[in-house]
């Protein structure tokens, strides 16, 4: 029992206390113990077994902590019987173990050396040149010396070519100054021959005066020259000192003192008028202007200037344009509006030449001239008023232009307030404005023809209001948008009438049955708008009519795309019939919705498009999507209006054919489901026709009873709690607070009386501009419960004063920097510009689609408008680039702190403000007829018609928000008149 291969369990358990002999043994074998005999059982096995495998098990068993842990187990059982017969085995296994232990050492450091050898040849072959590489690398090294090669041969040739014109340009100029120099010269020798000339005349006319001197009679031709027929002066009798003159003699002398007298009598008168530059310069405009306009300053300028020889007789035009230059030199800023122009300070520079030289000319006249300008100085003035002439007919003409312009843009505007209130049912705005607008339009027509004349004045208003016609919204006939489903006696019958205050408003206001869709997909699957909403919107605007929003258009294909993918993935699994009966129903029910129940047409459609049929064809597997589109193709056109004719034209060659799809392909499966899209889109146009035809024809009624329906709503709403007055109250006294206070400062002395306090129409306006042309952003918590429904409008009209500002502010810089009429209209720029700024606002998109070009930002976009219309130096460019990007980034944070654009945006609204105050029709159409003069003068004349929009559109949310809600608004100001 106690040999090797005995069982461990069957031996007797060991004492504890050891002997003394035991130690010695245990000391002399070298603190080396015999295993258990359970142990030494598994070290005894047979030769089968003597091969173990390597495993973590093994691994573990052979370590030095397992090894420690069997030398404490044999010294604790070393005092067990038959301890001592294991010792040899136990060296035995020590033995092996040191074996084992020395050859894993040597296959790891086989390893650590082949790997240490892995690493030396990774680190040689890293180190060592490449082939491809270094090929590259030469390649690109004699690309960049050909390159370097190449640019040294461009600037070479560049060079030789700059300096080649720089030669022939020194060459041109020296030619030039050459040429100057001799005509100076030339032209210093000729004064200098005259003047040699004039000395040896006066030297012979002072010898021949004291030749003369002996008799009085002789001494009225001491200024005289030879005089034709003093040779026959002679003597009947007597010495030469008694010579009388004959008759024709004595004649001619009369008539030469009578002339002398004449143009001494001009000269006086002339100068009687005090016209210099002096005096002009020291008087006032208006005083100046009425003596230029003076017949006789005019009858009396005319005779000098016949006399000089710079006019003919009778020529009042030249006098006037003489007389101009005084106005020029002395007051241009009051004459040409702006002295900053290349124009303008040309034809100053002209007029201060010809003023001088005539001044210069007059100042030389006297008895010994004759009161005659020498040729040479008549010569150099009449060059200088040529000039001056030339130059002021081009900016007259450029002036005439501006100015035609402007008066068309108030003859429009007039013509666009009369198409307006035209049609007005009840007569009384119409007749308000007839008459006001008839007289400022002959005004401004005489205006135009006497500035262009009578043929182009014509052709031009032709063309302008044509092209302001076309771009309203045409008006189509009512057969046009009538659907051709519906009867002829056909009413539009309403599911909640507008003066039912007792219906939802929620509901649609002509009976259509809108799909059962909630939410953000019933706004975009169901145009129709709520009651309150659509006799709003009527009330503003009697053409309301439902559009096809781009937003929810995209939105609306996109679902139905994927729908339509969706169901060719169902078609191509075997699982169609589900989709086929669903898009049969979506079709039946809005069809039905367009038609009467009784209605033959109604019958036909309910009968075909039948749910339960189609599902039982699908089932059998007999049901046509062939049939189904020729079905379609032969009912659509007799539901559409008569305007869809052509789009439905198409559809129907589309559904009746096998035109490929707009992705390429061909297949039938691909073609019926592009069909089907196509076809969902007509059915869904043709029931917002059909919604937009119920709305025109109920509009007279709900027109009518906007008001009262509004009132009774809101009035409702203030009872639940649901809306409150306290932000209408809190705008009105700010806006009385900063009415009250600019009367104040109008009236110093404090002399006003109680009947001057703002009126509540003055108040509400005040109000109501501020609320709309504001520079931050507007939100829905900033609008008073009361145009709640007109926040959008709102919104817009903040985003558009904002965008006409910033376009006039850099329109405004540019003319400056380019030295232009601030007036002229940069009309094609400015729609450009706006067109920038409402596709891609003021900053680009922070989150661009990822591309490898770069967006370009809208600031680059916007100075490439103006450098492609207009030439333009490289400092006026780089200064205009900064200008533009400055404004786009106050106009993007919505903070304007240039001071430019601040008042450009001050008289936008104060220009808005201004005519939204006129009260009475005659006062709206003279502000109307006065607003291109007013909008050219502040450097917004390109946008007289965007704002004549704004000021038309908050015209009709003033007068819509008064009579809905005009009884809370008079007791929060009586309230303020009590407090």
């Amino acid at each position: 029992m106690g040999g090797p291969a005995a069982d461990p369990s069957m031996e007797e358990p060991a004492d504890d206390t050891m002997t003394e002999d035991d130690n010695m043994i245990i000391e002399d074998a070298g603190a080396v113990h015999a295993p258990p005999a359970h142990l030494a059982a598994r070290f005894y096995r047979s030769a089968a077994n003597l091969r173990r495998k390597s495993s973590a098990a093994s691994s573990r068993r052979n370590s030095l902590s397992s090894a420690h842990s069997r030398a404490s187990s044999i010294s604790r059982r070393s005092s067990a019987p038959g301890g001592l017969r294991m010792r040899s085995h136990s060296i035995a296994h020590q033995l092996r173990r040191a074996s084992y232990l020395e050859d894993r050492r040597a296959r790891l450091a086989d390893r650590a050396a082949h790997a240490e050898a892995v690493r030396e040849r990774c680190l040689m072959l890293k180190a060592a040149p490449r082939g491809n590489n270094s090929a590259s690398e030469e390649r690109a090294l004699a690309a960049q010396l050909a390159k370097e090669k190449y640019l040294a041969k461009v600037a070479a040739a560049c060079a030789e070519e700059v300096a080649h014109a720089r030669h022939v340009a020194e060459a041109v100029k020296e030619r030039k100054r050459l040429e100057e120099e001799k005509a100076k010269r030339e032209m210093e020798e000729r004064h200098a021959e005259v003047e040699k000339r004039r000395a040896e005349y006066q030297r012979n006319l002072h010898q021949r005066r004291v030749r003369r001197a002996d008799s009085t009679a002789k001494q009225l031709a001491i200024v005289d020259e030879d005089v034709p027929g003093d040779d026959g002066i002679v003597a009947a009798d007597g010495p030469a000192g008694s010579r009388v003159l004959s008759d024709e003699a004595a004649a001619c002398r009369i008539q030469r003192a009578w002339r002398l007298g004449r143009r001494c009598a001009v000269i006086k008168a002339f100068k009687a008028l005090q016209i210099d530059a002096a005096h002009v310069r020291d008087s006032e405009f208006e005083e100046m202007s009425a003596q230029v306009a003076n017949k006789d300053v005019i009858s009396t300028t005319t005779g000098l200037l016949t006399q000089i020889g710079l006019a003919d007789q009778h020529d009042d035009l030249s006098t006037r344009t003489f007389l101009s230059a005084y106005m020029v030199t002395a007051h241009p800023v009051a004459v040409l509006n702006s002295r900053n122009g290349a124009q303008e300070l040309d034809l100053i520079e002209k007029a201060s030449a010809v003023i001088e030289g005539f001044e210069q000319s007059l100042n030389k006249l006297n008895s010994r001239n004759n009161y005659n300008i020498s040729s040479i100085e008549l010569e150099s003035l009449s060059q200088c008023y040529s000039d001056y002439t030339s130059a002021f007919a081009a900016w007259r003409l450029q002036d005439s232009s501006v100015l035609v312009e402007g008066m068309l843009a108030s003859f429009v505007e007039l013509d666009a307030i009369w198409q307006t209130v035209k049609d007005d049912s009840r007569g009384e705005v119409a007749n308000d404005f007839r008459e006001g607008i008839r007289d400022n339009q002959v005004k401004l027509l005489s205006r135009i023809q006497k500035l262009a004349g009578r043929d182009a004045a014509d052709a031009m208003i032709k063309k302008a209001i044509r092209e302001s016609r076309r771009r309203r919204p045409k008006k189509r006939a009512a057969a046009e948008v009538r659907p051709r489903g519906l009867a002829a006696d056909a009413k539009p019958l309403a599911t909640a009438h507008a003066s039912d205050s007792e219906g939802e408003s929620s509901d649609p206001i002509v009976d259509i049955a809108p799909p059962q869709v909630s939410g953000e997909l019933g706004k975009i699957f169901t145009p129709m708008p709520s009651n309150r909403v659509l006799t709003h919107e009527l009330a503003i605007n009697k053409d309301f009519r439902l559009e096809e929003d781009d937003m929810n258009a995209n939105i609306r294909d996109h679902i139905y795309r994927t729908l339509c993918d969706s169901m060719m993935q169902a078609f191509a699994a075997g699982q169609g019939a589900v989709w086929t009966v669903s898009a049969a129903e979506n079709v039946r029910e809005k069809l039905l919705r367009m038609l009467k129940p009784g209605n033959s047409m109604y019958t036909l459609i309910n009968d075909t498009l039948n749910s339960e049929q189609i599902r039982q064809q699908c089932e059998q597997g007999i049901f046509s999507y062939d049939g189904f589109f020729s079905f379609m193709a032969n009912i659509l056109p007799k539901l559409c209006a008569p305007f869809r004719d052509q789009e439905v034209k198409l559809l129907v060659d589309r559904l009746r054919g096998d035109a490929m799809t707009e992705s390429g392909e061909s297949d039938e499966l691909s073609i019926m489901i592009e069909k089907l899209f196509c076809l969902l889109r007509m059915v869904d146009s043709l029931s917002l026709d059909y919604s937009n035809f119920m709305i025109m024809q109920a509009a007279p009624t709900l027109i009518g009873e906007a008001f009262g329906y509004e009132s009774r709503l809101f009035e409702k709403d203030l009872e639940f709690g649901a809306v409150s007055l306290d932000h209408v109250r809190q705008l009105w006294r700010a806006a009385e607070d900063q009415l009250l206070a600019e009367a104040d400062r109008r009236d110093p002395d404090n002399v006003r009386g109680g009947e001057d306090r703002p009126t509540s129409t003055q108040v509400y306006t005040k109000a109501l501009v501020d609320l709309a042309i504001a520079q931050h952003p507007l939100t829905i918590d900033d609008v008073p419960d009361t145009l709640l429904l007109d926040h959008q409008r709102l919104k817009s009209i903040r985003e558009m004063t904002l965008c006409i500002a910033v376009v006039g502010a850099i329109f405004l810089t540019a003319k400056n920097l380019l030295k232009r009429d601030v007036r002229s209209p940069w009309a094609a720029q400015g729609a450009r510009l706006l067109k920038l700024i409402e596709s891609e606002g003021y900053a680009a998109d922070p989150y661009p689609p990822p591309s490898d070009i770069p967006p370009t930002p809208p600031e680059t976009k916007a100075f490439s408008i103006l450098e492609s219309a207009t030439n333009m130096p490289p400092s006026t460019k780089t200064h205009l680039a900064s200008t533009i990007s400055r404004f786009f980034a106050q106009a993007a944070d919505c903070n304007l702190t240039d001071p430019v654009l601040r008042v450009i945006y001050q008289r936008l609204k104060s220009h808005i403000h201004a005519r939204l105050s006129a009260s009475s029709a005659a006062e709206k159409v003279r502000a109307a007829s006065s607003a291109s003069q007013v909008l050219g003068s502040c450097g917004l004349g390109e946008f007289v018609q965007q704002v004549g929009d704004v000021v038309e559109l908050l015209e009709g949310i003033r007068r819509v928000d008064l009579g809905g809600h005009g009884k809370w608004y008079e007791e929060i100001a009586n309230e303020r008149r009590e407090g």
